[in-house]
Order: C-alpha cells, then sequence, then structure tokens
C-alpha cells in the first residue's frame, strides 16, 4: 500500500522540525524559537513592540512563548534576525513587490491556512535552518523571478508541501554553493523551466552541492525536473508526467541518483537528457552521470541512459541519509502523489512545550 514519509509531524507544531528526509535532513527552521503571527495579507509592516523569548539557535527551550505584534506581516517576521516559527492566522494572497528575504532560523508554516505568494517569490541567500512548509506560488513576474530562489551558500534547508506554478523564471533555483537541501511532497504545474540546480558552468564551487527531491508530483511541466550541474542529487519516488522537453537534465559534473520514480510520458518520451559544458577550469567539456535504479517507465517513456565508468562512480543513497522512506513505484503510488503533493487543507498542529 502506498504511503507518504513522516506523517506523524502533524500531531504537534513543531514535530516537523528535524525530520527531512535526505541531504536537507538536519534542518530545524525555527525549531528554539519564539512563535511570530501572521495576521496580515499586507506585503509589508510591523506593528506594536514584539513579544517573547530570544533563544539562541543551539538552545534547548521547554516553554515557548508567544511572539505577536498585532499587524505582522509574512516579510516583517521573515526579516528578524532570531529564530522564529511563523505561524499564520489569516488565509488569503499576499501579493510581494519584490523578493521576500528569508533570514535564518526560520520556520513558515502555512499549515491551517491557505496563503498564496504572487509577483515574486522568496530568496533565501546566505542563510542556514530554513522550513518552508504548506504554501502556494503562483504567477511570479519579471526576469529572475523565481518561487524559491535559494543561493550563495544557503544550507539545511527543507521545502515541503508547497504548491508551485506558472513564474517567469524558474520555480525553484538552487545555486551559488547552496547545499544540504531537501525538496519533498511539493507539486509543479504550469511552468516551463522547472527546477534548476547549479548556475552555469562558471560557478564551479557548485562541486559542493547536494539536494534530495522525493514524493514530488511534476505535473505536465516542461522540462528541467530537475537539470543539475555540479551537485550530487538524489530523486525518488516522484511522478513525472507528460513533459514538454525532457524530464531530468544532467549537465557538467553533476552525479544524479534516480531511484524508485515513475515517468509517465505524454507526447516527448525522452527521460534523461545530458547536456555536455565546459567548467571554468576545465580543458574538456563533460557532461554529468545518471545511475538509474527501480524506476518505471510508462507510456513508450525512453530512459535514454549513456553507460560508462562514470555511471559506477554516482554516489549511494547511503551517503544522503541512512534511513529513507522509499518503496517500490506502484499505481498506488502514482495516485497518492496526485492527491497528497502541494498545499493541502489540514489543520495547524496544536503547540506542545515541553516538560523535560
Amino acid at each position: 500500500m502506498a504511503r507518504l514519509p513522516y506523517a506523524h509531524v502533524d500531531n504537534s507544531l513543531r514535530a516537523l522540525a528535524g525530520q527531512a528526509e535526505g541531504f536537507g535532513r538536519s534542518a530545524i527552521g525555527g525549531l528554539h524559537g519564539s512563535i511570530y503571527h501572521v495576521t496580515s495579507l499586507a506585503e509589508s509592516g510591523l506593528k506594536a513592540q514584539t513579544l517573547g523569548c530570544h533563544q539562541r539557535p543551539d538552545a534547548h527551550v521547554h516553554a515557548f512563548h508567544v511572539l505577536d505584534d498585532g499587524n505582522g506581516s509574512l516579510r516583517a517576521g521573515c526579516r528578524i534576525q532570531e529564530p522564529l516559527w511563523i505561524v499564520f492566522e489569516v488565509s488569503g494572497t499576499i501579493h510581494l513587490n519584490s523578493y521576500l528575504n528569508v533570514s535564518s532560523y526560520k520556520t513558515i508554516d502555512g499549515r491551517g491556512q491557505r496563503i498564496k505568494l504572487m509577483g515574486n517569490g522568496l530568496r533565501l541567500k546566505e542563510c542556514e535552518h530554513v522550513i518552508v512548509c504548506n504554501l502556494e506560488f503562483e504567477g511570479g513576474r519579471g526576469h529572475d523571478v523565481d518561487g524559491i530562489q535559494i543561493r550563495t551558500k544557503s544550507r539545511h534547508i527543507w521545502i515541503d508541501r508547497c504548491s508551485l506554478c506558472g513564474y517567469d523564471d524558474g520555480l525553484i533555483d538552487i545555486t551559488r554553493e547552496s547545499t544540504d537541501i531537501t525538496v519533498s511532497r511539493c507539486h509543479f504545474a504550469q511552468h516551463d523551466k522547472t527546477m534548476l540546480i547549479g548556475a552555469d558552468p562558471t560557478h564551479t564551487g557548485d562541486r559542493c552541492m547536494r539536494v534530495t527531491i522525493h514524493h514530488c508530483f511534476f505535473d505536465g511541466t516542461m522540462q528541467r525536473h530537475p537539470r543539475v550541474r555540479f551537485a550530487k542529487v538524489l530523486l525518488y519516488n516522484n511522478y513525472t508526467r507528460n513533459w514538454g522537453i525532457y524530464a531530468v537534465c544532467a549537465s557538467v559534473e553533476s552525479q544524479i541518483l534516480s531511484q524508485c520514480n515513475i515517468y509517465e510520458a505524454g507526447k516527448k518520451k525522452e527521460v534523461f537528457r545530458y547536456t555536455t559544458e565546459k567548467a571554468a577550469d576545465c580543458e574538456e567539456a563533460a557532461s554529468g552521470w545518471v545511475r538509474s535504479e527501480g524506476d518505471l517507465f510508462l507510456n513508450g517513456s525512453q530512459p535514454c541512459l549513456v553507460t560508462g565508468p562514470g555511471v559506477d562512480s554516482v554516489f549511494k543513497a547511503s551517503e544522503c541519509c541512512s534511513t529513507l522512506t522509499m518503496e517500490a513505484p506502484s499505481v498506488g503510488l502514482k495516485e497518492v502523489l496526485q492527491i497528497c503533493t502541494g498545499w493541502q487543507a489540514i489543520p495547524r498542529p496544536p503547540e506542545i512545550a515541553s516538560t523535560a
């Protein structure tokens, strides 16, 4: 029977922290911070004095206070330079006039409400320990406007149960030496260049990057599910269907491990594409490598896998995590991923303080 991982995290508010699978498994977000209540759909604004405990990111907190400014915007909460667990008291659309910059040790938790970000997206730059859960992203407009942009040495990031569609650039872009990132249970639709990992062949520092993508639904998007340069990327239990150009692209020096995914073609059949590029510090151009294990190819999907010694050099799943909630691809899994990815109409879990 098909199942989804970490269902128990919806029993209490902060149980989400530290439950990511794969390379982003250490992300704790605002676990040790106050609760910040978003009470306004305004693009920005912070009113009145904030209340709450000011904890170090590594502190052990046994009782949590509430931080509530009376008219708090999401942007104001993301700007505060202390750990916060951000929740929403309103539902609706937040129209962003510019990127919303997220500082370190933040959880943006959309459970219990329906929040849609439009006009622009989130930017995670030079930050660490961020969790983004249960939000919608739609209709970002402008050059280089992504739904979620992760860049410049950001690390320990977890993007979970988000719906993303219709941006002018990417839906999720991960670049500039950002690493230890997991994207899980997200729904991607109505888009061209879906997910880029690794900026371009000149950014050789991206060799450090490690990303896990699992239990996601790529629903008729054109390409980049993902496109990868330099990074190590683990894909498992994703459902990709009816792509417009190709499913997954291995560019310069990338290592892609594809395990137990479902690839269901529409008119275009090519699953894995290899693109040769020249790294800035190398004399010869090269593509990346893909190792496919247990993948299910439907409706005439053509893996188009390249063989050679590089396949054996692709990293092992054990390097990513000792335990992964992985199952064989099946019709049941395909049905579950169509229903249970992206934004979910689930209540916000209660806040339960530790009694230890």
